[in-house]
């Protein structure tokens, strides 16, 4: 996993470490003429940096340099000249030795690539007009550390902002690079070590290598490889269900069952053949049948209850609560029964909440973000999985998953999710590490059909049980 931290720690950090600080410097801005290269920067460039008086403006001179070097046309645009005998202004002075032309800030010139290295994380208030002036400009904008404008912690702006195309940033990653704005505001994000050290993380970025599948021994069999059970879809809304009872094979359950009622047992056996079922309710409804639903449930591993699942009385989802052993996802239509939150502290086994944002606010009573989301994970005992771009992934820990995108904003798709996330629990993967390694999955193989197609939920399972395949054998 990667850190992400406060602007507070990063500060600590910066004013705590003994390492030589022009060299700092020098490794930092480095790393800003990588990331313009990245953008398209190159021999004939014409690059305008926009250099404040701190850390982050010496951070712009230094990479004016290396830019200089490689054949660019680099003015630098001062907000401001850098204090006598720091290391910012030892920076200048090396840019002007190199060529660069230096000089104040002016109006917005034609332009490849435009360096914001005026403030970064050190942002209060508004953008100074002769400043926000070159935010929003027919040129490509590189931002050093977070774009200036923006809260390097809440990832929100007031006023004018630079909107990045791509950001540079050093030692960890930052929170507001990854919530509020900030994704639409940092581009991409480059991290470079430049020689720092330590820090406490506010939460953590998974990676390719963080992802865990389940794997299955010489001598396993369909129960031992994992089973699921889900409970959900009615008349007019079975598909939720079966997606979810299919993207849990897609991930690798050994066993996954629909449960059903009178009234669906007929359309899953002719729309689903391949998914086998158990008729949990001798009527219409899963009302006053939560016992009946418990009986059977004892084979499973996980289960999977909300997808399609008609308005029922908290009691019902109360009642599988209590009585079901196993780990649960909670989603959709269980979400909404829920009538209280101390049913789900009082849990011993795992459960898992599912919820998008509208959800969410039912049940926190609050706006989603990383503080009320870790608030209700602890107020449930529960891992809490808010969906959304990124999504976050809360326990002891808040873990940020940027896979996918917009592409899965399509119906159905949360469903295999939900499978996803009981099929790596059952397998025997820790609670969290399913549901974080099911998202970043999920959302790797949403961008990989959405190359091709349109996502549908089929397409996105299909993808899932491909991608899984290709993640056990390593």
């Amino acid at each position: 996993m990667k850190p992400i931290v406060t602007v507070d720690e990063m500060r600590r950090i910066d004013a705590e470490t003994t390492s030589d600080i022009d060299r700092l410097m020098d490794a930092a801005g480095n790393g800003v003429a990588l990331s313009a290269v990245r953008l398209g920067v190159g021999y004939g460039s014409r690059v305008h940096i926009i250099a404040g008086t701190g850390n982050n403006g010496g951070d712009g001179y230094v990479a004016a340099r290396y830019l200089a070097r490689r054949g660019a046309t680099v003015t630098v645009h001062q907000v401001g000249e850098p204090a006598e005998n720091t290391t910012a202004h030892r920076a200048m002075k090396a840019a002007v030795a190199n060529g660069v032309r230096v000089g104040p800030i002016g109006p917005p010139e034609q332009s490849d690539l435009v360096v914001d290295a005026f403030v970064g994380t050190g942002f209060r208030g508004e953008l100074p007009p002769e400043v926000a002036a070159w935010a929003d400009g027919p040129y490509a904008i590189l931002a050093v550390d977070v774009p200036s404008g923006m809260d390097g912690d809440t990832g929100l702006a007031v006023g004018s902002v630079f909107k990045a195309d791509r950001t540079a940033t050093f030692h960890s990653y930052k929170t507001g690079h990854f919530v509020g704005d900030g994704p639409d505001l940092c581009g991409s994000v480059d991290l470079y070590d430049i020689g720092l050290v330590g820090g406490e993380p506010e939460m953590y970025l998974m990676t390719r290598e963080d992802i865990s599948v389940p794997r299955r021994e010489r001598t396993s069999h369909k129960w031992s490889a994992g089973a699921v059970a889900t409970i959900g879809g009615v008349s007019g809304l079975t598909g939720a269900a079966l997606f979810s009872a299919r993207g849990a094979i897609a991930a690798g359950a050994g066993a996954s069952v629909l449960f059903t009622t009178a009234a669906t047992s007929n359309v899953y056996a002719s729309a689903a053949p391949d998914i086998p079922q158990l008729e949990a309710s001798e009527t219409t409804s899963w009302r006053n049948h939560a016992s009946e639903v418990l009986s059977l449930l004892g084979r499973f591993d996980a289960l999977v209850m909300g997808p399609g699942l008609e308005p029922v009385a908290s009691e019902f989802v109360e009642h599988i609560l209590d009585g079901f052993n196993g780990a649960i996802v909670l989603d959709a239509g269980a979400l909404n029964a829920l009538a209280r939150l101390d049913v789900l502290k009082r849990r011993e086994a795992p459960t898992v909440l599912t919820p998008h944002g509208g959800e969410f606010r039912r049940l926190a009573g609050a706006d989603p973000d990383a503080i009320s989301a870790r608030w209700l994970a602890h107020e449930t005992g529960s891992t809490l999985l808010l969906k959304g771009n990124p999504t976050l992934v809360v326990s002891d820990d808040i873990v940020i998953v940027d896979t996918g995108g917009a592409e899965l904003a399509t119906a159905g798709t949360g469903d295999v999710l939900a499978g996803m996330i009981a099929a790596f629990i059952a397998g025997g993967l820790d609670t969290p590490e399913a549901a974080a390694s099911a998202a970043y999955i999920h959302g790797v193989a949403g961008s990989s059909v959405a190359t091709q197609h349109a996502v549908t939920p089929m397409r996105l399972i299909d993808e899932v049980s491909t991608a899984v395949s290709a993640y056990r054998s390593g």
